[in-house]
């Protein structure tokens, strides 16, 4: 299989039951073929979580028993051990047996991660960045293929804390959603009327495309993809131009140029191409460099926003030929 006949088999699958999503969900299918998290930002009802219950239930099962889809609802009260585990004592054998937390799995969905407080968040940090976490000082290798989709809601403050600049670093994307058209609402209710169960996906005929061993095969692929000296200066010099931009207080750290090579390999990839053009690099930078753009107080008064940034920096960085 290769990353196009991906793309295209687990959007006709998934289209049955998201509607209009076809950009976001796009989106998560490049984080999951070049290791990346993403944090999904929309009002709700805007099938956050559904996106990621879709991606999880494309990837067939695992034979170690890992679950490809797990949830952690984010609250004030949530401890770090509720997410990576704890030790439970044994009382026959007298030994403390580690109980696996939510966070090992393939897909977990940190849902509402900004309603937990900065410790919290932080055990999120060595998973979504190492791929491990440490458990009374012992590390534990989470599944080969493991992404963390975050959700957040944008208008809603009482009782959320801001995410802290080094975890908003760590995400691939930062994904926008929300309403659909009146034709999509429409589509989403008669789905509904027909049946839909968001909660059992395999009876609306939401079938694994493939195994994880098939993903990992995909990922070596995606690696492949060639990219030209005059393509790896162009994103440089845009992920250093966020940097620069006088309404900017910070900007996008290294990982964001980091960011905009592998996506835009998938991108290439999914286009069944073997090299990257600027277009490619062009098409991710939105959701790759949003999150990692501070505004300054003033422009966020004046309106501006960072997508504004983004096209701006777009408009002015010199193109490769």
């Amino acid at each position: 299989m290769t990353p196009s006949e991906f793309e295209q088999a687990a959007l006709e699958r998934t289209r049955g039951v998201l509607v209009e999503l076809d950009e976001p969900f796009r989106l998560l299918l490049i984080a999951l073929l070049v290791g990346g998290n993403v944090l999904v930002e929309g009002v709700p009802g805007t099938a956050k979580t559904l996106m990621a219950r879709c991606l999880a239930a494309l990837l067939g099962g695992d034979p170690d028993g890992i679950q490809r889809f797990q949830r952690i609802q984010f609250t004030p009260d949530l401890m770090p051990s509720d997410i990576l585990g704890t030790s439970v004592f044994q009382m026959q054998a007298a030994t403390f047996t580690f109980r696996a937390g939510p966070i090992f799995a393939n897909v977990v969905v940190a849902d509402e991660v900004n309603r937990a407080p900065a410790k919290t968040q932080s055990a999120l940090l060595e998973a979504m960045e190492e791929h491990q976490v440490t458990v009374e000082g012992q590390r534990l290798a989470l599944p080969p293929v493991f992404l963390v989709v975050a959700t957040q809601n944008p208008v809603e403050f009482e009782g959320t804390y801001p995410l802290p600049e080094a975890q908003l670093d760590r995400f691939l994307f930062k994904v926008l959603v929300d309403h659909g058209s009146a034709e999509a609402e429409r589509g989403v209710v008669q789905r509904h009327h027909a049946g839909l169960q968001v909660t059992d996906l395999s009876a609306a005929g939401l079938a694994a495309v493939a195994d994880l061993a098939t993903v990992l095969d995909l990922r070596a692929q995606v690696a492949q993809v060639k990219v030209d000296d005059t393509v790896a200066d162009y994103l440089v010099a845009i992920g250093r131009a966020s940097r620069g931009m006088p309404e900017v207080q910070y900007g996008a750290s290294v990982r964001g140029a980091l960011g905009l090579l592998h996506a835009s390999k998938a991108v290439a990839a999914f286009s069944g191409r073997d090299y990257v053009t600027p277009d490619d690099v062009k098409a991710v930078a939105p959701p790759v460099l949003r999150h990692r753009i501070i505004l300054k107080p003033e422009a966020e008064l004046d309106g501006l926003r960072p997508d504004d940034i983004v096209h701006r920096i777009l408009n002015v960085t010199p193109v490769p030929r």
